[in-house]
């Protein structure tokens, strides 16, 4: 199956290609949206200006485009058209579990008259399985973004490791938000993984409060690392 994956460079987005590679289907391209505001509805704000660099690192066909609308129809309009004017694809691949309702229905009902399936990569999956799962291959995840009570500015760019998981399982319960994030909770940044042949550092950021319950992480500089010169230091 030739598959596109809308790729945000976050825990879910990049665990979907893991999902396409096992799968053995042919990704054809990834394809990112960075928008230029905080209010949409369908794509992540925080680093995903940051996906050439993952793409190049996973070695994939990539393509990043910008947004400056807050609707879901327009907003998939911008993936619809390229979408369209590229090579063909079978599908698009979302990360997560299905439980990105906007942004999975608008895509469906986009892309459905033109015959393109659209779903989510671990759809019906317990989330906690699918991140523990990451956690346990490897993946390096960062928190760049939350909008909800029960996060202060030190999550951004903290690791989500299975101590930092079991913190946000308490206060998941507690302050009512999605442990996975789904919904828009919070965004992520993968450094590393099995999939990456090299290994990205966060070595200047800035962290951003646009009010007492949301902020957002602005990276000013990423260094890429190999993987077996950092094991040997």
């Amino acid at each position: 199956m030739k598959v596109a994956i809308l790729y945000s460079g976050g825990k879910d987005s990049t665990f979907a290609i893991d999902f396409a590679k096992e799968k053995g289907w042919d990704i054809r391209y990834l394809l990112s949206i960075k928008p230029n505001r905080t209010d949409c509805y369908l794509f992540h704000f925080a680093t995903v200006e940051h996906t050439p660099v993952l793409a190049n690192i996973l070695g994939l066909n990539h393509t990043l485009l910008p947004c400056t609308v807050a609707d879901p129809k327009q907003e998939a309009a911008i993936v619809k058209d390229h979408v369209l004017k590229n090579e063909e694809v079978d599908a698009i691949v979302l990360g997560g579990t299905g439980l990105q309702e906007t942004q999975l229905r608008t895509l469906q009902e986009t892309f459905q008259p033109h015959g393109i399936e659209v779903f989510a990569a671990h759809a019906g999956l317990d989330h906690d399985e699918v991140m523990n799962d990451m956690i346990a291959k490897g993946y390096d995840i960062r928190i760049t973004q939350f909008a909800s009570d029960g996060f202060d500015v030190s999550w951004l760019g903290r690791q989500i490791d299975a101590s930092t998981l079991a913190e946000m399982k308490q206060r998941s319960e507690k302050f009512g938000f999605h442990v996975g994030g789904e919904g828009g909770y919070f965004d992520t940044f993968v450094v590393d993984g099995p999939i990456f042949n090299k290994k990205v550092d966060i070595t200047a950021a800035d962290k951003v409060m646009e009010s007492q319950y949301a902020g957002h992480l602005v990276v000013d500089k990423l260094t890429i690392l190999d993987k077996a010169v950092k094991l040997e230091q």
